[in-house]
């Protein structure tokens, strides 16, 4: 599949009894005798022909597979209008479910290729979707878990559900463990639940009643499960197995028998880990992660999916669960080794003998040899004279008329596009040399051309890498920094596209936000210890300057100045004596006028001696 929206999804195989027909109409039902008997002559041959892979698509589009004819079946349109997240089949009949980011769940006839039933499933976006053993039931989850009636379409019990998206549901029993009350086909069941970026795994319990919405028990793991495989559990005594691929690559094997509510978390009854020897070079042991694992039919062996998810190994172990912890030691790079084929091209060059001779036009009866292009070089090679040197490469490409320059770099850096090339086999095979060799570059210009290369494919995972390097040294943090800046600014429109894109750069955020909060902290204290430096400095500088003496050294005296200086003190003095004089005497004449003025007022004013004989 070339199609670049196209996702798998879900892997779902037909049952052996029905066959999907390559055309959208089925066959009609009347066929004749003789292709009935070649049906069944050939129902060995073709049982393992009846495989039918269901892919889900970016588009809202369902694809089927034929893995026989390695062709495309047949496609499913009309149902789903966004992402499908989950599709399965139903063991009874042809019929296909589906879930998709549109909040619907929709049943498929895929003999017609046409919607059978369409429903809203959720007020969200439905994640995760299981029919039930008895095939009346399907459970679909978004974050919170219905179970559905599938005759009539309507809700048969919720469940609380996680936090975030459900990931994986799956039935763990066929038969409820109290067989003294009757069985409908689901009450008394048991099913598990896994959710993204969620370490427990829960495990619900089918009540008759509509009372018990909680999670009766939970398995706890050391980070977010990828993958998980069970053994149903078909008898009351018979314990139910579990095994869960975490994130960081280990496997956790679980045996409990479903008996009843727990309240604490079930630990892992075994761990396993793989790792190289580390004895070529590096004593060190390097972790394999584990891709995948998956019971075999004796339910007492695995199936392991380690090593590089380009070229994963498959391993069959057998189950010892009395060690707690079993590190596998497996040489990953002896069977890891990639073969180099030669390059396949769809020019076909015909093997002409040399004693064939062939007609060409020109003169009847005229014929000449075809001149292979060996023999046209081997002559030109037999034109350099016996004493003469061959040229260099260097020589040959300025011949050519060829910029020497853009194909031999200083220091046999590759260029650009080499650049580009280079991150994505990196960043692909997890290769530290040659990550660390493109990384440590400074080069702005050099770092925005190679971003701005590389495909949208490679951005994510080179996130993923510059944040891990983000987390050492503080010198490899700041030559990451500029990756980063380039990675956004030039691929901020593809990122703001992606719907997971919180949850995966959740820790580059919480770096940067823990980074940025000390950031404040530490300029404070660069300028209080900026202000403690200058004043030192400056108390520095001034003791070393050297105090001035201001006393004079020489004072020379004038007489004749000096003379001047004091007839002009007596000049001074008798001015100042008769301003004193004439200021007194305008101050007597004042006082009198206002005595005068007083005595009007008060009527005391001098009689004539008339008026004072009289007044006698």
């Amino acid at each position: 599949m070339t199609d670049e929206n196209h996702r798998i999804i879900k892997v779902g195989k037909v049952p052996s009894d029905h066959h999907v027909q390559p055309s959208a109409h089925p066959s009609p039902p009347g066929m004749d005798g003789p292709q009935r008997k070649k049906r069944k002559s050939e129902a060995t041959g073709v049982d393992k022909q009846l495989d039918i892979l269901a892919i889900g698509t970016a588009v809202g589009s369902i694809l089927l597979y034929s893995t026989v004819k390695g062709e495309l079946q047949s496609k499913l349109d009309g149902g789903h209008d966004n992402r499908i997240n989950c599709v399965r089949w139903h063991q009874d009949n042809c019929c296909l479910y589906s879930c998709s980011e549109d909040k619907h769940i929709v049943e498929w006839n895929t003999q017609t290729c046409k919607v059978k039933c369409k429903w809203k499933g959720d007020s969200s976006s439905v994640s995760s979707l299981c029919i039930s053993p008895d095939g009346k039931m399907l459970l679909s989850a978004g974050r919170t878990i219905k179970l559905w009636d599938l005759e009539t379409k309507e809700v048969y019990r919720h469940f609380t559900g996680h936090a975030t998206s459900v990931s994986s549901l799956m039935f763990t029993t066929v038969r409820p463990m109290n067989e003294n009350k009757p069985f409908d086909g689901i009450t008394g069941l048991y099913f598990l639940s896994g959710a993204i970026h969620d370490r427990l795994l829960s495990v619900w319990y089918i009540r008759s009643d509509r009372k018990e919405k909680n999670a009766v028990m939970s398995f706890t793991v050391t980070d977010e499960p990828t993958f998980i495989d069970l053994t149903v559990s078909e008898l009351k005594e018979e314990p139910v197995k579990l095994a869960v691929v975490c994130r960081d690559g280990q496997l956790h094997l679980f045996e409990h028998i479903l008996n009843g509510y727990c309240k604490k978390p079930l630990t892992s009854n075994c761990t396993i880990q793989i790792a190289t020897p580390g004895n070529d070079g590096d004593s060190t042991p390097k972790p394999v992660p584990i891709l995948a694992a998956a019971f075999c039919t004796d339910k007492q062996s695995l199936l392991l999916v380690y090593g590089n998810t380009l070229q994963p190994i498959i391993e069959k172990v057998s189950l010892n669960t009395n060690e707690s912890h079993i590190c596998l030691i497996r040489d990953v790079q002896k069977v890891l080794v990639l073969k180099t084929d030669d390059a396949v091209t769809k020019i076909k060059t015909p093997v002409v003998n040399s004693d064939t001779k062939v007609l060409v036009p020109g003169i009847p009866g005229h014929s000449a040899t075809v001149k292979t292009p060996s023999s046209g070089k081997e002559k030109k090679k037999s034109k350099r004279k016996p004493g003469e040197t061959e040229g260099s490469i260097e020589e040959r490409l300025g011949a050519l008329d060829i910029d020497v320059s853009k194909v031999k770099t200083p220091g046999g850096l590759p260029q650009t596009d080499s650049f580009a090339v280079l991150l994505v086999q990196g960043l692909e095979s997890n290769d530290e040399d040659i990550l660390n060799k493109v990384l440590s570059t400074r080069k702005e210009t050099l770092i925005k051309n190679t971003v701005a290369r590389m495909p949208i494919h490679a951005v994510i995972p080179l996130l993923h890498e510059l944040t891990k390097r983000l987390q050492g040294n503080p010198y490899s943090a700041s030559q990451m920094v500029r990756w980063l800046k380039f990675v956004f600014t030039l691929h901020a429109s593809y990122l703001s596209t992606l719907p997971d894109l919180i949850p995966q750069l959740g820790t580059l955020y919480q770096l940067m936000e823990s980074r940025v909060k000390t950031l404040q902290k530490l300029s404070r204290l660069h300028g209080r210890l900026f202000l403690l430096v200058t004043q030192v400095a400056a108390s520095e500088t001034v003791q070393d300057v050297m105090e001035v003496n201001q006393t004079a050294k020489l004072v020379y005296e004038d007489e004749s100045s000096e003379e001047e200086g004091s007839d002009d003190e007596m000049i001074a003095d008798k001015d100042s004596d008769e301003n004193w004089d004439e200021d007194e005497e305008k101050e007597e004449q004042s006082d009198e006028q206002d005595m005068t003025v007083e005595k009007e007022i008060n009527g005391d004013s001098d009689l004539e001696p008339e008026n004072e004989s009289e007044e006698e």
